[in-house]
């Protein structure tokens, strides 16, 4: 089930998106970025709950049926579209069509807010995951941003850097 986050759900979406992304148990997934950023975090409480906060922003929130939370994504509103981030679906459970099922809702929520395009920042070397987003309906840009290295999200282990990917809706 697809739902909105609350300030309930923090501490599980810190979990899932330091799970999907930094660490050992990122690696039972394809995408994870262990491999080019060292530690366990990729995000923190203080962290989400600035997203969560900052106006025309949601997460929303895939869960089980136990009521856990295995996947989510974070849609931002802003005069260039809406920007889709925080996105991760649990590594144990990738490739079973959550992600699909999310980047479907983010469509939905980007049409009911007037946008017209959803855009997103990935790691360029990321080839792997750029070509799934492609499938997806998103293309380059041509656009390139830094990765700035920061307290919160670990040591990089080589020169990073964002490509910039949109979507017409």
């Amino acid at each position: 089930m697809i739902a909105k986050a609350t300030n309930e759900d923090i501490p599980q979406i810190v979990e899932l998106l330091n799970s999907a992304y930094r660490g050992e148990s990122s690696k039972k997934g394809w995408t994870t970025e262990a491999d080019l950023i060292a530690g366990e975090r990729r995000t923190d409480f203080a962290n989400v709950k600035q997203v969560m906060d900052q106006q025309g922003s949601i997460i929303l929130k895939y869960t089980n049926e136990e009521g856990n939370i295995i996947g989510t994504v974070n849609l931002q509103q802003h005069d260039r579209g809406v920007y889709l981030g925080m996105f991760a679906v649990s590594p144990n459970l990738q490739g079973g069509g959550i992600g699909k099922q999310l980047l479907k809702a983010a469509d939905e929520h980007a049409k009911t807010v007037g946008s017209k395009k959803i855009y997103m920042s990935v790691i360029s070397v990321r080839k792997e995951l750029i070509d799934w987003y492609k499938r997806h309906g998103y293309a380059e840009t041509g656009e390139r941003k830094p990765f700035v290295e920061d307290d919160l999200t670990g040591k990089h282990l080589q020169k990073l850097e964002f490509l910039i990917l949109e979507k017409n809706i």
